[in-house]
């Protein structure tokens, strides 16, 4: 966000919970631990609006006028992510329907229908309202939408929409019956009153955690038209507050990688992306990483904000741990240093009731400054002072992108078959994972997006083509990208219909080669890959696993075939010269040594190298603003270590200091450093 003086530091904060009197001790605490913005209020529609026609702000009042007198700025909510318990007495047709077809009743949160009309009436009045109310506060520095969406319903009323929805995209019941392939199993139907919505009670069936279904083309349709059913209640009163605030930006918060919501198509009306992140105490930095990423992506490698992060332990997962002295500190630099303008938390002052009583804050229950955690943030605080404006508005630029697809995360696990093993995410991860080692900076795109700025693309498992997808990548190629998709890729269009001709599909000039059998593996089986030829520093021989095409080159070359079973000898790894670039494609699903040594090589081919050499544990990731290089180095090894910084002059931003040469950074320890390029 432009024309900050410094990054955003705050978090979400219930005063609503609390008694007035508390309210000078919290701004003094707020103030001690540099928090600058406060998130307000998020779930307090019930006493914004204890009854249909009357309305209480004055409480409201109070608050910002609180934070402004102490020089805090706030992030507004509108507070509708949950409604009153007495609109869903007077309106139950507002409460949502779950998968097996079972009427909700009030509770929890994000807990009504997206197409209700009484939803949207009342969100829509009470977030005008707001918006007129506050237009002119001072105080206000961001509007936050709702909260954490993700509401699917499956009543009558959204049957309703989903049939309207499939009429407007198909235009004719004979172009739809085409397009869902509904002549299987005579499924053929002659009305658009005959639709009938993917759930437990029809086409739909829960396989542990994962959605299954006999017509993944409804099944995917479905998922379109609930994220878009969702992004409108968002959409909504975004319209008004930008109609009435313009200049003040937008958000709602997101969740990484999460699957129900297309989060591509939610950016394009989202001033600035900001998510939740939430990594368990045994996660690996670089899927955190990945994430982060990911959520840069949303808006072409625009700055984000962390919306939520957790100071200490979470209140929801199966081992909710505290974050061991430096994690939170490396954390909110990592996130920084892949494009954050903002690290803020939830929650500021602790709960004393109800689920997330034992989520951790920047108040704990103790009530006071004396802890480890407040500590730890006061540290982070006083540094994001120092470094003022240095980072905000600055860019990555990476040279690798990654391609991410939530209708092809769908698509893929939708699908009947070929394993239960399969999961698009983690297929994703392996290949991050190997750059992320290497501290090359990748974003991560659509499929769409223009590609010319990158070296480097790997899609994997692409297994849904939308409409010129292919042709995206053949013209990458064609003009000297270095491409690489894998198995199960080019295999159905956009309605989940199997391009005949073999596989990939439209892939298939691109690749040179047409795939004619993929091969389930047992857990407890494997395979090889033999290495045909010398590539880099890839090995002899490595294991494959899970799936496995049995393929046939046409233009490709052979770079390595497979070691077992009546496939011995066919290709594994493929290089196909198309125009002034290369086309790979990994037939199988190789161990993690494969992917790193072949991204190794495709980046020293590439002439693609990290900003300095350092020992695993250390991650180090580069912003750009103006003249300035800004390199952030994390060290999360439990040892010290040293890294060259050779005979550049650099400017340690956290102690306004010069580096250059040798320097040792402690175990937890993060620099920030500066140079003029």
């Amino acid at each position: 966000m432009k024309n900050l003086s410094s990054i955003f530091y705050g978090g979400d904060y219930n005063p609503d919970q609390w008694p007035d009197e508390i309210y000078q001790e919290d701004m003094r605490l707020f103030k001690l631990a540099g928090i600058n913005i406060i998130t307000i209020p998020v779930f307090s529609w019930a006493l914004l609006q204890p009854s249909e026609d009357e309305y209480k702000f004055e409480w409201l009042d109070k608050i910002l006028d609180l934070a402004w007198e102490n020089g805090i700025s706030v992030c507004l909510a509108t507070s509708t992510a949950a409604q009153p318990s007495w609109m869903s007495k007077k309106y139950p047709e507002m409460l949502p329907v779950d998968f097996y077809g079972r009427r909700r009743k009030h509770g929890g949160r994000v807990n009504f229908c997206p197409n209700n009309e009484k939803y949207h009436e009342f969100s829509t009045k009470l977030t005008g309202l707001m918006a007129e109310r506050y237009k002119n506060h001072p105080a206000i520095a961001l509007w936050h939408i709702g909260n954490e969406y993700g509401n699917y319903c499956y009543c009558d009323k959204c049957e309703e929409e989903f049939r309207n929805w499939a009429k407007k995209r198909y235009g004719t019941i004979e172009n739809l019956n085409k397009k869902w392939y509904l002549n299987f199993w005579g499924h053929t139907i002659y009305d658009w009153d005959e639709i009938v919505i993917p759930s437990g009670l029809s086409e739909v069936w829960m396989d542990g955690w994962t959605a299954k279904t006999n017509f993944q083309s409804i099944a995917i349709d479905y998922n379109r038209f609930m994220s878009e059913s969702v992004f409108n209640c968002y959409k909504a009163e975004y319209d008004i507050i930008k109609n009435i605030t313009p200049e003040i930006p937008i958000t709602t918060n997101l969740m990484g990688t999460f699957k129900p919501l297309d989060y591509f198509k939610w950016a394009e009306y989202m001033d600035i992306i900001s998510w939740d992140n939430y990594p368990s105490l045994t996660d690996p930095m670089f899927k955190t990483a990945m994430r982060h990423d990911l959520m840069r992506g949303l808006k072409d490698g625009k700055p984000f904000l962390l919306m939520e992060q957790t100071p200490s332990q979470q209140n929801w997962q199966p081992y909710n741990s505290v974050k061991r002295p430096g994690v939170l500190r490396l954390q909110s630099y990592q996130t920084l240093a892949h494009g954050a303008d903002a690290i803020m938390f939830f929650q500021l002052r602790q709960s004393i009731g109800a689920c997330e009583k034992y989520h951790g804050a920047v108040i704990s229950h103790a009530g006071h400054e004396n802890t480890r955690v407040f500590k730890e943030l006061t540290q982070i605080g006083d540094e994001l002072k120092a470094l003022g404006d240095k980072t905000i508005d600055s860019r990555m630029q990476a040279k690798v992108a990654i391609v991410f697809d939530w209708e092809n995360w769908w698509a893929v696990e939708f699908s009947s078959g070929p394993s239960k093993d399969l999961n698009y995410v983690e297929q994703v991860e392996k290949y991050y994972e190997a750059f992320y080692n290497m501290n090359i900076a990748v974003d991560m795109v659509k499929p769409e997006a223009d590609l010319s700025q990158y070296k480097i693309v790997v899609a994997p498992v692409l297994y849904m083509l939308r409409p010129g997808v292919a042709k995206n990548f053949e013209s990458y190629v064609e003009n000297g990208g270095t491409f690489v998709t894998t198995f199960f890729s080019g295999y159905v269009d956009e309605t989940d219909i199997v391009k005949v001709g073999g596989y990939p599909g439209e892939l298939r000039k691109l690749l040179g080669l047409w795939v004619e059998e993929i091969d389930a593996i047992f857990p407890d089986m494997s395979n090889s890959i033999v290495m045909k030829e010398t590539v880099g520093k890839l090995e002899k021989e490595y294991i494959s696993k899970m799936l496995c095409d049995i393929l046939n080159v046409e233009t490709a070359k052979v770079l390595a075939v497979y070691g077992k079973d009546f496939y011995a000898g066919k290709p594994a790894l493929t290089v196909n010269n198309f125009g002034k670039g290369k086309a790979y494609y990994i037939a199988t699903d190789p161990e993690q040594s494969f992917i790193a040594g072949l991204m190794e090589v495709l980046c020293e081919d590439n002439s693609i190298t990290a900003p300095f050499q350092a020992k695993a544990g250390v991650e180090i990731a580069q912003r750009f603003k103006d003249d300035k290089e800004i390199t952030f180095i994390m060290n999360y090894n439990d040892e010290d270590v040293v890294i060259n910084l050779k005979d550049e002059n650099y400017i340690d931003l956290i102690k306004n200091k010069g580096k250059k040469g040798e320097i040792l950074i402690k175990s937890k320890d993060v620099l920030v450093l500066e140079r003029k390029i």
